[in-house]
């Protein structure tokens, strides 16, 4: 499934108009099934369709366990349907439709606060910040995608991009679930505005930093600093804003 198409436009230089050629990033409908029943449907970008499920899934608790090869199956074409063979799951949890914004499943959230001796250098930060900015070539083709990652105290270990910020992250989840990565000390890095849903779903795992190169809202900011997260904003080439928890932060914590 590519997740770009070639399309011809007409592009305005100046006093003069031109046809080119341009990428432009594909949207599926993504619709989840459980035991053949439907779930959700949300809009998404088509790779890393198994990470994106798990994650979602188990961030809001309608599973317990990923999701074995076995009893997931996935069909695409003009949308993709994936269809979950689970006997353990919530179906009392209701959820709303997903377009490129939020999602939340009814339930109050309540998470255990992070709590480690996990910290990392203002510089070290930076540095991952870089590694993870290069990493956005979807975003660099077309300007159209949300990125995310999570990295340890020397590299990403993994990375998504999606044309729905909170899809991004459900896919990095996905994919550190899958592939056995815990979440303690560790760093999970977005592209996008921190809001309450985004920073939640750090707390959920116990992620013990977040660092954005966008804002936060004052809602995120208030459930990172009850969770224990350290919260950063506005990660560029020698700034950052330290919104909670600033002890993580190697200088400060000194």
């Amino acid at each position: 499934m590519n997740p770009c198409i070639k399309r011809k436009i007409i592009k305005k230089h100046g006093a003069s108009f031109e046809e080119t050629e341009e990428s432009i990033a594909s949207e599926k409908k993504l619709t989840v099934l459980i035991n053949g029943n439907h779930l959700i449907s949300l809009f998404c970008t088509p790779m890393m369709i198994k990470e994106l499920v798990n994650g979602l899934l188990l961030t809001e608790g309608i599973l317990k366990d990923k999701i074995s090869e076995d009893d997931l199956q996935i069909s695409s074409g003009d949308e993709i349907t994936v269809n979950i063979n689970a006997h353990g799951f919530d179906k009392e949890k209701s959820a709303t439709s997903r377009g490129l914004g939020g999602f939340t499943f009814a339930q109050d959230r309540l998470f255990e606060k992070v709590k480690d001796n996990f910290s990392l250098p203002a510089e070290t930060i930076k540095n991952l910040f870089d590694e993870f900015q290069e990493k956005s070539e979807l975003f660099r083709i077309t300007g159209c995608f949300h990125s995310a990652a999570i990295s340890d105290y020397e590299k990403i270990l993994i990375y998504a991009e999606d044309i729905g910020r909170h899809n991004a992250v459900d896919k990095v989840i996905g994919g550190c679930i899958l592939n056995g990565i815990p979440f303690s000390n560790k760093l999970m890095l977005v592209s996008c505005r921190v809001s309450s849903e985004i920073i939640s779903k750090c707390a959920r795992w116990g992620v013990p930093i977040l660092a954005s190169r966008a804002a936060a809202t004052d809602k995120a900011i208030g459930i990172a600093e009850t969770s224990g997260i350290t919260l950063l904003g506005f990660v560029r080439v020698d700034r950052m804003n330290i919104y909670t928890h600033p002890e993580r932060i190697a200088e400060v914590g000194k």
